[in-house]
């Protein structure tokens, strides 16, 4: 683990060391909880079926649908964390037709980001109520326009109660984003130093995110300290990487920040 290998990027280190390094050296960065690395993937959507778009095709009329609301599932009590029943259930809930339609996810397609489901804290006048409703905050982050969208939703009633959206507000970095900061880099001529170290630790060829595990800052501009390509990053989701190879040794590429906003990749000097 210990071994030093070829470097191009700048160093090939073993085990956590670059994690200490990183975090000497890092300004105006924010730290991403470890629940981050393990959101599920995507979201989820409705579509036109194959025999309605046939019938749409002949210019039959359509006739209205109404949605069947998710199951409930298994469900949690007080200030129990939520279930995963409830945390799909929720997720359903607040991703309505307009933001489904308007929004747009890490990957350019259609729906905003999914961020993370976490229990709401409750309202003060219900903090001694053993009765109280419980609550989700959803939360979303929408590419087109870079938005961060807070949807809370009451578990009980199925209704979504109250929705926020905020710009420049960067939570940590999930799952997907973290894939496909990755996959960027990795096409990017600036990805050339990390494919060579991981081709020096592994002997193989560095071809997509599934190679490496990924951990990762948020990268936020301060005046002049940043290529222009960065100069946005707070207001556009910006990202640090770190890699690590499968069973091997962590790679350093804190000198190199991927806009998700605008799928750019800079360095910084």
């Amino acid at each position: 683990m210990r071994k030093i290998v070829r470097r191009h990027l700048g160093k090939v280190v073993a085990g956590a060391a670059v994690a200490v390094a990183g975090t000497a050296a890092m300004v105006a960065v924010t730290l991403p909880g470890s629940a981050g690395a393990d959101d599920a993937d995507g979201t989820k959507g409705t579509g036109t079926s194959a025999q309605q778009g046939g019938a749409a095709a002949q210019g039959a009329a359509q006739p209205g649908t109404v949605e069947q609301a998710p199951a409930e599932g298994d469900k949690g009590k007080g200030r129990d964390p939520l279930t995963d029943d409830e945390m799909r259930r929720v997720e359903q809930l607040a991703l309505n037709r307009q933001l489904l339609s308007s929004g747009e996810n890490v990957e350019g397609k259609r729906g905003p980001q999914r961020i993370g489901v976490n229990l709401a804290e409750p309202e003060v006048e219900e903090l001694d109520d053993p009765g109280a409703p419980r609550r989700a905050d959803v939360t979303f982050y929408d590419y087109k326009d870079d938005t961060l969208v807070t949807r809370t939703v009451n578990l009980d009633t199925g209704k979504v109660e109250q929705t926020g959206t905020q710009h420049g507000v960067q939570p940590p970095i999930a799952r997907d984003e973290m894939a496909e900061a990755a996959r960027l880099l990795i096409a990017d001529p600036l990805g050339a130093g990390l494919k060579a170290d991981y081709k020096d630790a592994t002997g193989k060829e560095l071809t997509s995110p599934d190679q490496l595990l990924l951990n990762s800052m948020v990268y936020r501009a301060a005046p002049g300290a940043q290529p222009a390509v960065l100069a946005d990053c707070g207001e556009h989701r910006c990202v640090r990487l770190f890699p690590k190879v499968r069973n091997g040794p962590w790679i350093d590429s804190r000198d190199l920040v991927i806009d998700l906003s605008t799928r750019k990749v800079g360095k910084l000097g």
